[in-house]
Parts: C-alpha cells; sequence; structure tokens
C-alpha cells in the first residue's frame, strides 16, 4: 500500500510541475515586462470618426487582461503601432431586383511589432476583418458598435496570437 502512495505522489509531483510550462492564455514565455501600444491612427480613405481610440484601447485593454505586462507611455519592451488603412462598405448580395441585400463592412490595420529584447520577433502585417449586415440598415448606433466589437475583437486576437502567443 506504501508502494501506491508513493507512486502516486511522485505523478502528481510530475503533473504540477509540468504546469509551469503552460499558462491559461498560451502565451507561454515572455521575455518582456513592459510594452507600448502607440495611437493607430486612421488613414483610410473613408474615416469613421472614434474607431482609432476604439481600436488603440481595445489592443492595450486585450493584452493587458491576458498577460501580466504592463502598460507604459514609451519606452516599452514590446511596441504595437501602425494605422487602420482601410474602412469600406460594400455590397454582399443582391435581391431580384438588384437591390443590395446585404452589405460588409471591412476594417485593415498595418501593424507594426518590435520586441526590443528579440529583434527577431520583429515584423509588420496587415490584419483585417469584416461584418456583414442587412442593407436594409445604416451602419450608425447600435448596428456600428456591433459591426465594431467583432471586427476590432477578431484583429485584436490575431495580433495578440501572432505577437504573444506565437500561434
Amino acid at each position: 500500500m506504501r508502494k501506491i502512495y508513493l507512486i502516486l505522489a511522485t505523478i502528481g509531483l510530475f503533473s504540477i510541475n509540468s504546469c509551469s510550462v503552460y499558462n491559461f492564455t498560451g502565451t507561454g514565455k515572455i521575455d518582456a515586462k513592459t510594452f507600448q501600444v502607440n495611437y493607430f491612427q486612421n488613414n483610410a480613405e473613408i474615416v469613421q470618426p472614434g474607431i482609432e481610440r476604439t481600436f488603440t484601447l481595445r489592443l492595450q485593454d486585450l493584452i493587458q487582461n491576458q498577460t501580466n505586462l504592463n502598460l507604459i507611455s514609451s519606452g516599452g519592451d514590446l511596441l504595437y503601432e501602425g494605422e487602420i488603412v482601410d474602412f469600406r462598405i460594400t455590397p454582399m448580395t443582391a435581391t431580384a431586383d438588384i437591390k443590395a441585400a446585404q452589405n460588409r463592412v471591412t476594417i485593415a490595420v498595418n501593424l507594426r511589432y518590435s520586441n526590443k529584447n528579440k529583434d527577431t520577433d520583429d515584423f509588420e502585417k496587415r490584419y483585417s476583418f469584416f461584418y456583414d449586415y442587412p442593407a436594409s440598415s445604416q451602419l450608425i448606433g447600435r448596428e456600428l458598435d456591433n459591426a465594431l466589437e467583432e471586427i476590432f475583437e477578431r484583429i485584436t486576437q490575431d495580433i495578440f496570437n501572432d505577437t504573444l502567443a506565437k500561434w
């Protein structure tokens, strides 16, 4: 009976010890203590007021909530900067009388990421996502809020995965 307890204790210790390699955010080991998110300027041809501020805050919040990194205003170990490069609305489906039945809003963000502690991680990449909505409604108010919520959630998560989770 004593050998069974010893075997179970050994298995338990190895199980607990192996948990230090993985964390619940999936980031692994981050070789930084601070991060900086510069203001993402809106350089799209069609300017939707306020989306640049919303995007910048969403990216900051996501990184703060899923890591133990500290947000600072300058000199961060990790630097996120870029601009919103596209905001467009296009018809997606048509009705029998050749009118739009559904529209799609697409937002694209150009990101420049740099890691002060590991230059090989630096990159520049364009991220985009879309939101479909009925053509009978306008992209204002609650519909705009829903679109920005879905688009920014996807883009910021993709940025997080590429820069910190390394997926």
